[in-house]
């Protein structure tokens, strides 16, 4: 991954017009076609100049206004567009994540605008990898509440009660898939969830749990590690990819955020398989993660692709 510093980011984003300029070349690469019907140029790309009294750009033959910002999360926002960018480059800059604590401390806006800007930057994470194939690892973890002391079954019994189940997938060397499964559904959910995020005639590699006894009639190859005997590696036969994502994750959630609501975990949950699944990209996460909280959702526009053009 290239590197792109702090220094890079106040080059090449020094202010509003400059994040402007970058938002309006990245949705328009090919130039922004006219689309006002009185324009003696509609339905062409036309030369548009900004317009110092808002951020839009003016068409130079007929005055009308395009807005970079329209249909995306910046839109209508009284924050400054460069504070967006910075959250942007904050986050992305980070293994364990970034609280919103921190960007107002960072950049002098309220708590509550620093929490709005963080839930919907996290909101737009969420991607469609489509289904994992190959050498597939399947786990469960639990994330938040308290332990209850006592006797050893009634204390993993009650320990369980008061926490959030998450599921994993991951393809060795590939992909993340991380789930919020709701209470007192997990047994039956487990295989399902397989079913639909893993492709049939995938190896995959599970503990000994019993809710995954059945997943060979499916169509998978499947092999156990039985963690209870203290066994965690058996030649190829092990489940400690997804578990360092779930290292990753409790380090990020117990150390940066202490807590998430139950609510909101799904939304920590993309984040995190997020930067995961794109840690082996070339280019820097920052400009992978401000092309995709850019995006419209409506699709690209009419007068060119969507993201072809270099931050």
């Amino acid at each position: 991954m290239e590197r792109y510093t702090v220094l890079d980011f106040e080059r090449d984003y020094p202010d509003d017009a400059a994040c402007l300029e970058w938002l309006k070349n990245y949705r328009w690469p090919k130039g922004i076609v006219c689309e006002n019907k009185e324009c003696p140029h509609y339905g062409t790309v036309t030369n548009h100049y900004r317009v110092k009294s808002r951020p839009s750009y003016s068409c130079a033959f007929c005055g009308h206004h395009v807005h970079p910002t329209a249909d995306t999360i910046f839109h209508k926002s009284t924050t400054s567009l460069r504070l967006w960018f910075h959250a942007v480059y904050m986050m992305s800059s980070t293994r364990c994540g970034v609280s919103a604590k921190q960007i107002q401390r960072q950049t002098g806006v309220t708590y509550k605008t620093a929490w709005r800007m963080w839930a919907q930057i996290r909101k737009l994470l969420s991607e469609d990898i489509g289904p994992l194939s190959g050498k597939v690892e399947v786990d469960e973890t639990y994330v938040g509440g308290k332990r209850r002391y006592g006797s050893r079954l009634k204390a993993a019994q009650e320990w369980r009660k008061h926490k959030e189940t998450v599921t994993g997938h991951v393809e060795r060397g590939g992909r993340v898939r991380a789930t919020h499964l709701p209470h007192g559904e997990t047994k039956p959910l487990l295989k399902s969830i397989v079913r639909e995020y893993v492709l049939p005639a995938s190896m995959i590699y599970t503990d000994e749990l019993e809710s995954y006894a059945g997943l060979s009639a499916m169509g998978y190859q499947h092999q156990r590690i039985n963690h209870l005997q203290r066994i965690y590696v058996e030649g190829d036969v092990h489940t400690n990819t997804i578990e360092g994502f779930f290292s990753l994750l409790k380090r990020g959630i117990s150390g940066v955020y202490h807590s998430v609501s139950a609510k909101y975990l799904q939304r920590y949950l993309d984040e995190y398989a997020f930067r995961y699944n794109h840690r082996n990209d070339k280019a820097h996460l920052f400009k992978t993660m401000l092309r995709r909280v850019s995006d419209v959702p409506s699709g690209p526009p009419s007068s060119g692709l969507l993201g072809t053009e270099p931050v």
